[in-house]
């Protein structure tokens, strides 16, 4: 439809606003409020109608300019990239790879191959090396600077941090969360009362710009690298005689260095065979361990890729083609409102069944009121429904064209669903919370659930039994599990002797169970296994913990304010004390065992020392070692700081305080060495 001058230029600016919007949602939030389809149609959009109207085009324009993930905060160093780091042109069709190809020979006109390599959904990552030792890891940025995440890209085991080759270089490529572990995480973060990632892109990025080396060590991410650049590289020089012409030799190259590369990248002999391979690839990517969303094509020769050249955003000679996204579209029939255990309240959305991505979909998650406003969604709309990450059903838009009159407006409850509760929402947060934990039947319930399970306290039973005892009043608090017997348990139905002697069993047993799993099993929101160890083994008991403030608990390594908030706001409840109490009746370890408070030597007394790195023994149990023998281990680096204890993989900004306070390095073995000398 043709746009007069003055419409032309009002929808320009609206779709560079709108575009804006959506890259800082996608690089810098890492919470994407469209599909990258929608995202991809808004830019073609916007490209056209600069075409129509070049007066109206400039600099700043997101045609021009790589979407920044850029962290407008001290968190990291930011470096330029020696060879700006720009994105690809992209298509979702095979005409469009065509005239690529068409346009590729017109400015070359000599034979060539092209690589065709997967495209990994994960974030931008160009690794710097300098006589062989890994220097420097910068993510995307604007293209132009990048954030140095080199602390986080350290925990990657893959990534080589000393290779053979003395020359300097860079090698980019894409860091990924596989499904295993992107599944993994999203389970542990629901257990701690964490909102989701909605897709393994977000999960993977926002792990990389973790301040908390500890979370990214868990959070499983790898890599998978597909592009070098050094001064010698053919590609920045057309007369090198390199014996490394190709870029598919290149990462033959890369991979014998020990850098992990695809081992689906083919080298194809034209542009018929790299859709043929992309059509295979369409079909096979739902087998695949990690998420691709779509195919990269390159022209395979670095002297024609140099002669190619760029534009101010892309290079000429690659281009990216990408996977559709399946979706389906159905009708919205209604809406549920789950309460998690930590009383958060998940908008669901019950939809007329309908097939996609190999599975029936009849339910998926609105996420918060916000996303339900961004969607203006009402009962009886037709919707578009996709799996985001080929994991998770998730509405993407409304079809307005097909919604009806009768449609019906939704509002977000203001009360427990569930209790009746005047619901709350925190600022810092997009969910809306129950906050009558002690009364809210979904929250208690859950909390049983949470307490007996496996890795908490691991007494026998699951939802059902829970139900069953909670129905028949036998149980509201934790404690009450230590009140049970089995006169009271047989007379519930389908219970035998048998069942209820090893139920019982499994509660006394878990009075063996250690402090750590403990405090985990308590349930507090943000407190998972990993902190609930460093809680323990810094405050010891029960009692310290309870008696810390916030500015004590952030003291503590890996602890920052959002769980400081939480342990506060837990331990100030009085109905929490009480529990605490009953448990402490009932035997429960509370604190940790004598001999991890023993003093056994005075090897390291009155030393402080900081720890960094990995070792071959867990660092909770070097924290121990150094208390039994009469040092303190403190979090960060001081003129105070009497050792560094250096691991492998050690955090270079330590390393680098260290050496500018003076303060002694040690390893492993030397701090073997001082504990020992003592006891022999």
């Amino acid at each position: 439809m043709a746009v007069s001058k003055k419409q032309a230029k009002k929808k320009i600016e609206n779709l560079k606003n709108e575009l804006n919007l959506h890259n800082l949602q996608y690089y810098v939030k890492n919470e994407p409020i469209i599909s990258d389809f929608e995202y991809d149609s808004l830019m073609n959009d916007l490209i056209v109608l600069e075409k129509m109207y070049p007066e109206f085009k400039d600099s700043q324009s997101p045609t021009q300019k790589v979407g920044s993930d850029l962290t407008n905060t001290n968190k990291f160093k930011q470096y330029s990239h020696k060879y700006p780091m720009l994105s690809l042109g992209n298509t979702y069709n095979f005409e469009e790879l065509i005239e690529f190809d068409t346009r590729v020979k017109k400015s070359i006109a000599q034979d060539f191959t092209y690589s065709c390599e997967l495209k990994f959904d994960g974030t931008a990552i160009c690794l710097s090396y300098s006589n062989g030792i890994l220097i420097r890891a910068l993510t995307r940025g604007d293209g132009i600077i990048g954030d140095d995440v080199l602390r986080n890209v350290l925990t990657i085991d893959s990534i080589p941090t000393k290779i053979n080759y003395k020359q300097d270089f860079e090698i980019r490529g894409e860091i990924f969360m596989p499904f295993k572990a992107f599944n993994r995480i999203n389970e542990e973060r629901e257990e701690i009362g964490d909102q989701s990632f909605a897709n393994p892109r977000n999960a993977a990025a926002g792990s990389l710009k973790s301040l908390d080396v500890e979370v990214v060590k868990n959070r499983g991410l790898e890599t998978v690298l597909y592009h070098v650049l050094s001064e010698d590289n053919s590609q920045n020089n057309e007369n090198n005689t390199s014996i490394i012409h190709k870029h598919t030799d290149i990462l033959k190259w890369a991979a014998q260095q020990g850098f992990p590369t695809s081992e689906y990248t083919k080298e194809c002999s034209n542009i018929l065979e790299v859709i043929e391979y992309i059509k295979e690839w369409d079909i096979k990517r739902d087998k695949l361990p990690y998420p691709i969303d779509g195919m990269v094509i390159k022209v395979n020769n670095l002297a024609l890729q140099k002669r190619l050249g760029y534009t101010a955003k892309s290079p000429r000679w690659a281009t990216a083609y990408k996977f559709k996204p399946e979706e389906a579209l159905t009708k919205l029939l209604s809406v549920d409102y789950q309460v998690g255990r930590t009383g958060a309240i998940t908008p669901v959305a019950n939809l007329d069944p309908v097939f996609i991505s190999g599975t029936t979909v009849k339910r998926a998650s609105l996420h918060n009121s916000e996303q339900m406003e961004r969607l203006d969604i009402h009962i009886g709309d037709y919707v578009y429904v996709e799996k985001g990450g080929e994991i998770i059903p998730k509405i993407t838009r409304v079809e307005l064209s097909k919604r009806q009159n009768n449609v019906q407006s939704i509002s977000f409850p203001t009360k427990c669903p569930a209790c009746g509760a005047i619901l709350v929402k925190d600022e810092e947060e997009a969910r809306h919370y129950c906050p009558d934990s002690n009364n809210c039947p979904p929250q208690i319930k859950g909390k049983f659930e949470h307490f007996i399970s496996r890795k908490a306290m691991n007494i026998l039973g699951g939802e059902a039994t829970i139900n069953l005892l909670y129905k028949n009043k036998m149980i509201s608090q934790l404690s009450d599990l230590y009140k049970l017997n089995e006169k009271d348990i047989l007379t519930l139905p389908g219970w035998q002797k048998t069942s209820v002697n090893n139920f019982l069993k499994s509660i006394e047993d878990s009075k063996e169970v250690p402090f750590a799993r403990v405090l985990y099993a308590l349930g507090i929101r943000h407190i998972g296994q990993t902190t609930a160890k460093i809680l323990t083994a810094h405050f010891q008991n029960i009692n310290n913990l309870m008696n810390a403030n916030e500015a004590e608990l952030t003291q503590v390594d890996e602890i920052g304010d959002i769980m400081a908030k939480s342990i506060r706001e837990y331990f100030d409840n009085p109905i929490n004390i009480k529990l605490i109490n009953d448990l402490n009746r009932a035997n429960i370890k509370l604190k940790n065992d004598d001999s991890e408070n023993k003093v056994i030597s005075s090897a390291l007394e009155g030393l402080k020392i900081v720890i960094s790195g990995n070792f071959s023994i867990p660092r909770e149990d070097i924290k121990k070692l150094i208390n039994t023998h009469g040092g303190k281990n403190i979090s960060s680096i001081s003129k105070n700081t009497d050792y560094l204890l250096a691991g492998e993989k050690i955090g270079p900004k330590k390393l680098a305080t260290a050496k500018k306070l003076g303060i002694k390095i040690i390893t492993q073995e030397i701090f073997n060495e001082l504990i020992n000398k003592n006891l022999k």
